[in-house]
């Protein structure tokens, strides 16, 4: 299964990056006498209610989803990671304010924070990518933090810290081979947390506008036609499901893989 994820992934990242080469059509022109058409030859995912290739849409679409998936990820590990680390070294009073930064964030529901930043911003790509980084990097920081505590226990740790090492030298050559394993899988399920994030925000109509398009946004304007045409909302959906379910299946089999070296 894992192998099998990786190889959707990649074939959805393919489909979304280089499809247009294989399927030139403009995502955004308007055919009046395609309006809804279902999925034929001419047009193989149909069309939506302004007569627009649907698959050509998904192409497009998919470079936006992905992009903000991936480099919210980033981000919001890199934050994670940062945070985490610096609150097992540093300790005491740092430690103290990043307990209370983290648990102040966690108080509010992911969504509802995320609707708030929203609402008194225009939603961009850039602007999603931000927003979404600010709200998912809790999690990341307090399993980084944890293992960092766990980390910063051993003795070869200490005996470092004794002979005055400096602190970067013993993050990047001690901590981080350590620490890896962790990040990846964080890095893993916070991609497919924020393609999801983004297409909950973009079917609220709260997400990317015109004329830009993602996934979540396609999704979205297929609900008022869905009783007459099924895949305006049903492949949107079927790519969002697809890149989510291989990255929880690699998630899951780097986070066994992680366990059974722990227990050995």
């Amino acid at each position: 299964m894992f192998y099998f994820s990786v190889i959707l992934l990649l074939g959805v990242m393919l489909f979304s990056f280089f499809g247009t080469y294989f399927h030139p059509l403009d995502p955004s022109y308007l055919d009046k006498n395609s309006i809804l058409l279902s999925p034929s030859w001419e047009h193989w995912l149909g069309t939506d209610r302004l007569g627009r290739d649907l698959l050509a849409r998904l192409i497009d679409g998919g470079k936006v989803s992905l992009i903000i998936g991936f480099v919210s990820a980033l981000l919001s590990t890199f934050i994670g990671l940062l945070y985490g680390v610096s609150a097992a070294l540093l300790r005491g009073g740092f430690d103290k304010l990043f307990i209370v930064v983290v648990d102040l964030f966690l108080t509010f529901p992911t969504l509802f924070l995320l609707l708030t930043l929203v609402s008194y911003v225009n939603a961009s790509v850039w602007v999603l990518i931000v927003i979404i980084s600010i709200t998912g990097w809790m999690g990341t920081a307090r399993l980084i933090r944890s293992e960092s505590f766990a980390i910063a226990s051993k003795p070869f740790i200490r005996i470092l810290h004794i002979a005055h090492v400096h602190p970067l030298k013993i993050i990047f050559k001690y901590y981080a081979p350590l620490l890896a394993p962790i990040v990846l899988v964080s890095f893993t399920f916070g991609v497919g947390g924020a393609i999801l994030a983004e297409s909950g925000l973009s079917f609220l109509g709260l997400g990317i506008v015109a004329p830009q398009m993602s996934w979540g946004s396609i999704l979205s304007t297929g609900k008022e036609v869905i009783d007459i045409a099924w895949w305006v909302s049903f492949f949107p959906g079927l790519m969002i499901f697809i890149v989510t379910f291989s990255l929880m299946n690699i998630s899951n089999t780097l986070q066994a893989r992680l366990n059974q070296k722990e227990v050995r």
